[in-house]
């Protein structure tokens, strides 16, 4: 098939699919059509953080820490327990969203301390066991809340 035929081929199947409703489900969640508008979720301990944003079915969460919920006080001193809060607090904002941890898409990751990735993953399995989603993982110098040894934010789908 020349070139040029290939490109037309391909275009009238994709137009076809569209209009077919084929691709509409995928296509609907990244395409918030003409009523959609920015929605502040609430509830962050810091007056001038969104806790997440929404735009149509697409969701972007703030980072959180593994603080007790409402104050900026970390959860504990022990690393598995804030990884554990940081988690927690992460699946509070989704929710708080309208959408649940089955629906993220992407989390990034930012941890204080190379050594501690393999307990952290050890955590965060149990949020996300099955078919995760994609993830990047940064070691970094420091995190804004003193002490706090993981940061963690995602974008998900509602």
């Amino acid at each position: 098939m020349a070139s040029e035929s290939r490109r037309s081929f391909l275009a009238g199947v994709g137009a076809a699919a569209v209009a077919g409703g084929v691709l509409a489900p995928e296509v609907q969640a990244f395409e918030p059509g003409a009523d959609a508008k920015r929605e502040v979720i609430g509830g962050s301990p810091i007056a001038m953080f969104s806790r997440a944003v929404r735009f149509g079915r697409m969701v972007w969460v703030s980072g959180v820490v593994g603080n007790i919920e409402g104050s900026l006080k970390l959860a504990s001193p022990g690393t598995e327990v804030e990884f554990k809060q940081a988690l927690d607090n992460l699946k509070a904002s989704v929710e708080a969203a309208g959408s649940s941890l089955d629906k993220v898409l992407k989390c990034t990751c930012f941890l204080v301390e190379a050594s501690d990735f393999a307990l952290f993953n050890t955590v965060y399995k149990r949020y996300f066991p099955k078919d995760p989603p994609a993830r990047s993982t940064v070691v970094v110098k420091e995190l804004v809340i003193p002490g706090a040894k993981l940061e963690i934010d995602c974008v998900t789908i509602v």
